[in-house]
């Protein structure tokens, strides 16, 4: 791609952004849906986020705050575990959230391969940063929780190896993405990875239901009543949700800085081809 980009109307950087950022925009050759289609041009992805970005962050300070007040200092502590249980209120949404950002990942890998969607290798640089620190979280919390009722920081169960599969799948959609000179190669290669690797979702969702495993079953089914009580699982839903709009919040601020980035860059080169084209006259 070139310095002057044109999609719908507006101008969108296709110059090689940093290494960072080193989305290469591409124009559709096939149609997309209409909604993806409105939200491919860059100058309505911007207003959607300037309109929701300030409802988002609102929303997960206002959720956080009551639910970490809830479920730290409210919610009673479990009669087996004791007040250790409360690091779920941070370690089940950080699961929640690593598994949907990596599910986010693979569509935007469909949406790039098939779809050819313009912001869709740049939205999925910008989510794999922040799905990675959730995994991260989710297995850090997950140590400190499980060393005082398992005696040990770490065992290869398979609920925690199959996120420790996750984690590492992260790394390597960055690495992927920065490992070419030519970015195309790079993003291409990584939506291959981030559908390739969808198969590790339904592993650590069901595992503890297809092998023995210490980690415990899940408290919450769409089958069944919870197996908690209601004082501690409603502050649960309640982080959960809190972190889900701050995660959000955290993914459209990044892609609108990203889009700005490359704006700001197309401006740049325009403005030094400006001047070489008035010295040369």
């Amino acid at each position: 791609m070139i310095a002057s980009d044109y999609f719908n109307g507006e101008p969108f950087a296709g110059t090689r952004l940093p290494r960072r950022h080193s989305a290469e925009v591409r124009v559709p050759v096939r149609p997309t849906p209409n909604l993806l289609h409105r939200y491919a041009n860059p100058g309505q992805f911007l207003r959607l986020a300037r309109a929701l970005l300030p409802w988002l962050s609102s929303g997960a300070i206002l959720f956080l705050t009551i639910g970490v007040i809830w479920g730290l200092f409210i919610a009673p502590a479990d009669w087996q575990q004791g007040d250790t249980v409360r690091i779920m209120y941070v370690h089940v949404p950080m699961a929640w959230l690593a598994s949907s950002c990596y599910l986010g990942l693979a569509v935007c890998a469909v949406l790039s391969l098939v779809w050819r969607h313009p912001l869709a290798d740049l939205a999925a640089i910008e989510i794999g940063p922040v799905g990675a620190c959730a995994a991260a979280l989710c297995l850090i919390t997950g140590s400190l929780w499980g060393e005082p009722m398992w005696g040990t920081w770490w065992v290869w169960d398979a609920r925690l190896t199959s996120m420790l599969v996750l984690f590492f799948l992260y790394l390597g959609h960055i690495a992927l993405i920065r490992a070419f000179d030519e970015p195309a190669r790079g993003q291409r290669a990584a939506a291959i990875l981030a559908l390739a690797g969808v198969i590790d979702l339904p592993i650590i969702k069901f595992s503890v239901q297809w092998w023995n495993t210490l980690h415990q079953p899940d408290s919450i089914t769409l089958t069944g009543a919870p197996t908690m009580s209601m004082m501690m699982l409603w502050p649960l839903l309640i982080c959960t949700i809190g972190f889900t709009l701050g995660v959000a919040a955290v993914i459209f601020t990044r892609l609108s800085a990203a889009i700005h980035e490359s704006r700001a860059r197309q401006m740049m080169a325009r403005s030094r081809l400006d001047r070489r084209d008035s010295q040369v006259a």
